[in-house]
């Protein structure tokens, strides 16, 4: 089965992939390359004849992440400048009114694609969905902060966003032609995905682009201020000893050695977590991501849906039971007791709080734990768990529509050790686990019930912004005093206010 359909840039030829119509490598803009390096989006060029959408296009240029993400998160197609392009996929172009996903992959800002096999929609499409994935700029391509420095490359912090708005913007223009609905989007992500997605939330181009949002593993609490990101953007002028307004000799600057510079930096971040240095970074360790306090983005993206910017979008936002485990397992010898008390000693101190008690809670409720288990513990509610339940107390103060999960299922893979670990969900929401990526997580025979509970949900949601159905007990909306939460795991179930007294510590810390 193949099939051609004109969109706005011309005709396109698509793919038969897994018995649904799907159309790959699809500009939504011009190549950022010359003068378009740094800078916001442009449409594409249209072209002559038809456009050979059987393949994926080029990805982003990146780094490796490390570990296992980079090992299996690795793009399946090489990398470039001409990376803004997005896959499609739909059960019948001639159709008319489906509700359309599209999916922003995660990778710390830095790494991903749109390309993985876990992202592959055909799943979605067969359940009457038309899924589109993206790209877009990453590390330094995207999010490298240069407004200060550089009158002409004001927006230069937030271009990687506004990739994503062109992408969104790009399906409001032509998803009709896929049997799509652009009135009835819902924009989903993972990780820097969903810390995306957040952001889309608050963001004032954005706006009308999108009608329902599932963050993953990403909330509004990330970002970082201009004044750190310029003070971030002219260490990376340093090492690649560019004067601030030369512009000509930055655009003489190689994609490698930005890179290379991109990766010296971070590795100076991850090594010192110095907020002197890094400012609010330090704590996440990213030195590149979304740029708040812009014309871009105004505020923090949790202030800005906690204000009421994203009133008129259903929420659907959850975590990972464990989503830290699998960062720090590999590093457990470096995770002693000295080490974990100094640390959550420091969190908390800076809020007036005594770290041992905390940590006397965390220990208490895990008797046979390992103290690397432990921090990891800490580092999830920290980093995820507590965003997540922020993000919806901020958001259903002005949608009622909200709800949270948490997904407690855990493969026994690497003998059990990652626990129900961060990007865990993702072949499960998307019902793709027969492939090697989802088998390096997920084992050989993941539970097909949990399969079906998790993407069916998903699927619902989608379409009418209910994710209840007939394998899942009954999932209310959120409610910030008893805060329901639907757990997924074998079976599914929703206990309101899980782990409430470790979630209780946190109050006035995130």
């Amino acid at each position: 089965m193949t099939s051609s359909i004109t969109i706005s840039s011309g005709k396109i030829c698509g793919v038969d992939d897994q018995g649904v119509h799907a159309f790959k490598g699809i500009p939504y803009a011009a190549a950022p390359v010359d003068n378009l390096r740094l800078r916001p989006p442009t449409p594409p060029p249209p072209w002559d004849g038809v456009h050979d959408a059987s393949a994926y296009g080029l990805t982003a240029i990146q780094q490796r992440m490390p570990g296992i993400f980079g090992e299996f998160g690795t793009p399946q197609s090489p990398a470039g400048d001409d990376c803004l392009n997005l896959n499609v996929w739909t059960p019948d172009p001639g159709a008319n009114g489906l509700p359309v996903l599209v999916w922003i992959h995660g990778g710390a800002f830095y790494a991903g694609s749109g390309v993985d096999d876990v992202y592959n929609g055909a799943a979605f499409a067969r359940d009457g969905i038309v899924c589109v994935t993206i790209n877009y700029r990453l590390g330094v391509q995207g999010f490298w902060h240069l407004g200060e420095h550089f009158a002409e490359l004001a927006e230069s912090g937030n271009v990687g966003m506004f990739d994503q708005i062109a992408a969104l913007e790009w399906v409001q223009e032509n998803i009709a032609s896929f049997g799509g609905d652009p009135n009835q989007v819902t924009i989903a992500g993972e990780s820097a995905g969903g810390m995306s997605v957040s952001t889309l939330m608050a963001m004032p181009a954005a706006k009308g682009l999108f009608h329902r949002a599932i963050p993953q593993s990403g909330a509004a609490n990330n970002g970082i201020s201009a004044d750190t990101a310029t003070m971030i953007g002219g260490h990376m002028l340093d090492i690649l000893g560019v004067a601030p307004g030369d512009l000509e000799g930055l655009m003489r600057v190689p994609n490698e050695l930005m890179l290379e510079a991109q990766v010296k930096l971070g590795d100076e971040l991850q090594e010192t977590r110095d907020p002197a240095r890094f400012g609010e970074a330090a704590a996440s360790a990213m030195a590149f991501q979304p740029t708040y306090g812009t014309e871009a983005l105004p505020q923090r993206p949790y202030d800005a849906i906690a204000e009421g910017a994203a009133a008129d979008i259903d929420l659907m936002i959850g975590t990972t039971m464990e989503e830290a485990l699998i960062f720090i397992v590999d590093l457990k010898e470096i995770f002693n007791e000295e080490l974990v008390s100094l640390t959550v000693e420091a969190v908390f101190g800076m809020a007036g709080k005594d770290g041992s008690a905390v940590l006397d809670v965390y220990r208490s409720n895990r008797p046979d734990a390992e103290t690397h288990e432990i921090a990891a513990a800490i580092e999830t509610d920290r980093m995820f768990t507590v965003p997540a339940i922020r993000m919806a107390d901020a958001q259903v103060a002005h949608n009622p529509n909200t709800r949270l999960y948490r997904f407690d299922w855990s493969a026994q893979v690497a003998d059990g050790a990652w626990g129900a670990h961060h990007f865990i969900e993702v072949p499960f929401a998307f019902d793709q686990l027969d492939n090697d990526q989802a088998r390096a997580f997920l084992g050989d025979n993941p539970p097909r019930s949990l399969t079906d509970a998790t993407h069916t949900a998903w699927v619902g949601f989608i379409k009418d912004g209910d994710p209840n159905h007939e394998g899942l007990p009954s999932w209310p909306q959120y409610d910030p005093e008893t805060r329901p939460t639907m757990l997924f795991n074998q079976p599914c179930r929703v206990e309101n206010r899980p782990a409430d007294d470790e979630i209780g510590l946190w109050e006035g810390v995130v």
